[in-house]
């Protein structure tokens, strides 16, 4: 945990002298269609994610869903993010668990109207975080609370998710 306090503590110093050097482009992910619903999703490293629809949606459920990748991808990166606060903070973990689940209408999937009228979203209803978290310490439970609150308030995918992002699409159909 030190190691990450200090890389934090440097990180800081130089985003503070040079606030511009903090933009940078993200590693993209290239997602290939293999068949069915199967898709697989490659990092630049070489590091893949497969995922693939539930048997009741037309898929092999081979794979998990693309939006329990969400779920997951939120659940990781704000677990990752109070573990590198509390590093900086000096608060030395015990537990540190997070579940994240939502609920969904399939019916937004399908690009169907609700009751009223209106498109169903394809996107969670909503989405609930349950963290555990425990010193070894004695970091009183209101030192703890604080840091899951910061922390999930800078966490990038919990911003990314709460956030209106606009998205940028471009297509290309194989003809100029």
């Amino acid at each position: 945990m030190a190691d990450i306090a200090a890389a934090w503590r440097r990180v800081e110093r130089v985003l503070r002298r040079s606030p511009k050097t903090g933009l940078q482009a993200d590693a993209p992910a290239t997602a290939v269609w293999n068949a069915g619903t199967r898709v697989a999703c490659t990092h630049a490293n070489g590091t893949t994610a497969v995922t693939d629809m539930p048997t009741e949606m037309g898929g092999d459920g081979t794979a998990v869903t693309p939006g329990w990748l969400l779920r997951a991808a939120l659940a990781s990166c704000v677990t990752t993010t109070i573990a590198m606060n509390a590093a900086v903070a000096g608060i030395r973990l015990a537990t540190l668990e997070i579940v994240a689940s939502s609920r969904s209408d399939t019916r937004g999937l399908l690009a169907l109207l609700d009751t009223d009228g209106k498109p169903v979203t394809a996107g969670p209803c909503n989405v609930q975080l349950r963290v555990r978290i425990t010193a070894a310490d004695d970091t009183s439970p209101q030192m703890l609370r604080a840091l899951v609150e910061k922390s999930h308030r800078c966490s990038p995918v919990s911003c990314a998710v709460q956030d209106s992002i606009p998205i940028e699409l471009g297509i290309d159909c194989g003809i100029d």
